[in-house]
């Protein structure tokens, strides 16, 4: 029998054990509440989900009556998807001869052709509406392909493209000619860095810069930097936000392995800022500022296009004050907060995100645009942050290096970019932008809703996104009417369009008229046909039902 003291010391393990587990459990309880309550905000169990997802694909019958449509509307689009098909083919023989040869030994763009539209109908997709992945020319807000169609670019080359394609040449036309007395000399610096590195303080308001060959890499440095000074471990990235394709920023889908040190957490929220408030693990917080869009939603394509429940809603002085809560939470905890403005940078206004919602943060990634055309990551950060070793250990260091870091070719692109950035002519774009941007999509989207079609869009000045008022499985489809009408899109068809600055009024007109002609036909051709008994609701359980059907038949 065990004595009274050995009881009494066991008691008092176990209630100094409770004590110490309670606030434990406290806090992984309102990590637990902080997080997305969808899967993006549940990296392991996304992935989880994602191996359960069985592969099938539509037959020629199933593929046109998938939402249930009659025999005469599954007709009336099986017409009009094969005769959209034969324009396809008469308009983009060349192109789409090359990109079925290119695509045998180019992984990514085996890729992009297949995820262009939700799995089930993707084969079909592929085989008659395949269209050119080859462009041969640019010119003023157009591209040309190579078999001479021209189209209005609303790609953006994702995001490079601020300022029209013409602009870019320039800058490197002129960075080649500045660049090539020294040539492709790595090592040491181009004299013109120095110019580069005291207007990019001036802009980001920050100490100090360290140049890098992608937006990729300038996040990952910027967070390697945050855990060194901070001798903290993890990360937090908001559900939905994309921060290039490394692992720690990219949990569940398309991660082979799931970070152990990335926090998801959900934008906007009141648990985000208590778990911030609380946790002493917390290294930083990255924000890409193109997510207030679409706040705790992935970046949208067409591949998941499966109903019409995408949706977007841009509250400019909302996520403003969001921002302003977030950056008084990580001042009083010491946390890193990092703008990743690889993307928006220098598209909201002339000094980024920051001069736009009135934020200013510890540290700043620029990319895509910054380098007049060219290749290019950067991190602007405070002095104390950007430091890469230890006067008092010697040993401790953040090592970080770039073979072609600092290219001198890249550099007086830069230098072209940012001379013209700061010219007060040219500076005077960025006046009465967002009013410009947010009347055309308004009055687009007027013209939609008066001749009843289907489709609206959503804006953050020249980002745009298309989303869908009438449940349907073939939004997906307007992309494939948007290219035969002359608008070249990326690969996400209708989940982004981005515009350059240089679109006039005449140009922006034309793309409407587009717009709306693309989207009166996909109507009149049966593609959203709908009963009182389809909704978007209805649409998932379809879905689930032919996936448990496969997987279990």
């Amino acid at each position: 029998m065990d004595s009274p003291l050995s009881i009494l010391s066991l008691s008092a393990a176990a209630i100094a054990g409770a004590a110490v587990t309670f606030p434990k459990l406290q806090a992984r309880l309102a990590l637990s509440r902080a997080k997305h309550r969808s899967l993006t905000g549940h990296s392991k169990m996304s992935k989880m989900v994602a191996r359960l997802v069985p592969h099938y694909e539509f037959d020629i019958d199933d593929f046109f009556r998938s939402d249930g449509a009659p025999a005469d509307i599954a007709m009336q689009r099986q017409d009009a998807f094969f005769r959209l098909a034969g324009l396809y083919k008469e308009r983009y023989a060349r192109g789409r001869q090359m990109t079925a040869e290119a695509a045998e030994r180019i992984s990514d763009l085996q890729f992009t052709e297949t995820y262009r539209v939700p799995f089930q109908y993707s084969r079909l997709v592929r085989e008659h509406l395949s269209a050119s992945a080859f462009v041969q020319s640019s010119s003023g807000v157009t591209v040309t392909d190579v078999d001479g169609n021209v189209s209005y670019d609303l790609t953006g080359s994702y995001g490079v493209n601020i300022f029209g394609n013409d602009f870019y040449k320039e800058c490197i036309e002129q960075s080649e000619k500045r660049a090539h007395a020294l040539g492709p000399v790595l090592g040491p610096y181009h004299p013109i860095i120095s110019d580069n590195v005291k207007r990019l303080c001036e802009i980001s308001g920050l100490d100090e810069v360290s140049f890098h060959m992608s937006g990729t890499e300038a996040v990952m440095q910027a967070v390697r930097l945050a855990r060194y000074h901070t001798k903290r471990s993890h990360l937090v990235r908001f559900a939905g936000a994309y921060h290039g394709w490394w692992g720690d920023v990219q949990p569940g889908v398309g991660n082979p392995v799931s970070p152990h040190e990335t926090y998801t957490l959900a934008d906007m929220s009141e648990r985000t800022l208590h778990v911030l408030k609380t946790r002493r693990d917390i290294a930083c917080v990255l924000v890409n500022p193109l997510q207030a869009l679409h706040p705790n939603a992935n970046a949208p394509g067409d591949s998941a296009l499966v109903d019409s429940s995408r949706k977007s809603a841009f509250d400019r002085a909302a996520y403003g004050d969001w921002l302003k809560q977030l950056r008084a939470v990580c001042t009083e905890r010491g946390i890193v907060l990092i703008f990743d403005e690889v993307f928006v940078g220098f598209r909201l206004a002339a000094g980024g995100a920051q001069e736009y919602f009135g934020v200013h943060a510890d540290m700043v990634t620029y990319g895509k645009s910054l380098a007049g055309g060219l290749p290019v990551g950067v991190v602007c950060g405070r002095k104390e942050l950007m430091r890469r070793f230890r006067d008092d250990r010697p040993a401790d260091v953040c090592f970080a290096r770039g073979t072609f870091n600092s290219h001198p070719y890249v550099m007086t692109a830069m230098d072209e970019f940012l001379s013209r950035l700061a010219s007060p002519n040219f500076n005077s774009i960025y006046q009465g932008l967002d009013e410009t941007w947010n009347k055309r999509a308004t009055d687009l989207n007027d013209r939609l809703t008066a001749q009843d079609l289907p489709v609206r869009v959503s804006n953050i000045s020249s980002i745009w996104m298309v989303h869908y008022t009438k449940p349907s499985r073939y939004n997906w489809m307007l992309q494939y009417y948007l290219r035969a009408e002359g608008l070249a899109l990326s690969w996400v068809g209708t989940g982004r369009l981005i515009f350059s600055l240089n679109y006039t009024d005449a140009d922006f007109a034309e793309v409407a008229d587009r717009f709306v002609a693309a989207s009166d036909k996909m109507k009149r051709d049966g593609w959203w046909w709908q009963d009182a008994s389809l909704t978007n609701k209805t649409i998932r359980r379809r879905i689930l039902k032919e996936m448990f059907t496969k997987r279990f038949r």
